[in-house]
């Protein structure tokens, strides 16, 4: 067996797998299959009565990073960037999952094979999930600010601690349900980050504005007023608004158009078949 590059193992995984090849057992592990594409399997598991969420990459081959790169998209290779982010983002205060096993071995990079263990946040509920009803049902007024307050600081710190997410989607902040939310006590966790990015240094305009973008475009159908939109800027930012909109102008211009490209996409993508 070829040792392995890096090797991280916490509880209770360190015992669990005690004189075991921990790439083999990372791919024993059962569960239910939450998603499976060609040289990636996601599942959750149960330990001692406690749930994770178990990544496995086996290398996705040559044509699938040249496909990726002809398209100018950065192919995923393996469980690093959910590690590195993950780590990354725990030093910079923004909550995460926590990572409890973590392995990453080969040089090829079409063959690497890697893994990464992470503990089930419960209970929660995605933003996405959270936000659906309120344009029907508003949500009281001060914990709707306290929410958009959090979310715009959870990405300035992101963003200026060199992390870009490249899904940053209302669906991957968790909101934790237990004790029960208020403005003054509401916890939230960013995950899904097997396509993030880490840097030294703050995050490129061009990466952030994307992540801006997608943010702004799952927002879009949940209600949110204009002083709500003007109140995440404030957050994000940190400045006066005048300060913002003439430092900024590009990039809220760019808001709108790619919040109506997604939206359009989007639409077409799952309108109900028949319709026009």
């Amino acid at each position: 067996m070829s040792q392995p590059e890096a090797l991280f193992l916490d509880e209770p995984f360190r015992t669990l797998w005690a004189g075991q090849d921990p790439f083999r057992a990372a791919a024993a592990l059962q569960g239910k299959v939450l998603r499976e594409l060609e040289g990636r399997r996601t599942l959750r598991t149960e330990v001692g009565g406690r749930g994770y969420y178990v990544k496995l990459h086996r290398g996705v081959g040559w044509g699938e990073i040249l496909k990726n790169l002809v398209t100018a998209r950065l192919p995923v290779l393996g469980a690093e960037h959910e590690w590195l982010a993950i780590r990354r983002l725990t030093e910079l205060g923004v909550d995460t999952m926590k990572a409890v096993a973590f392995g990453r071995r080969g040089s090829n990079p079409a063959k690497l094979e890697s893994f990464i263990v992470t503990e089930e946040l419960a209970p929660t509920v995605s933003l996405e999930d959270y936000c659906r009803d309120w344009p029907a049902q508003p949500p009281a007024p001060a914990l709707k600010h306290a929410l958009i307050a959090r979310v715009a600081e959870m990405a300035r710190r992101m963003h200026r601690g060199g992390v870009n997410h490249r899904d940053c989607y209302l669906c991957h902040f968790l909101l934790h349900t237990e004790p029960p939310p208020t403005p003054e006590m509401l916890r939230l966790s960013l995950i899904d980050l097997h396509r993030a990015q880490v840097r030294a240094g703050a995050a490129p305009r061009r990466w952030r504005d994307k992540d801006l973008a997608a943010l702004h475009f799952s927002t879009l159908e949940i209600g949110l007023t204009a002083r709500d939109r003007l109140r995440f800027l404030r957050a994000y930012f940190g400045r006066p608004l005048r300060e913002t909109f003439d430092a900024e102008a590009a990039l809220l211009a760019y808001l709108q158009r790619e919040g109506e490209r997604l939206m359009a996409r989007y639409r077409r993508k799952f309108a109900p078949r028949g319709s026009a």
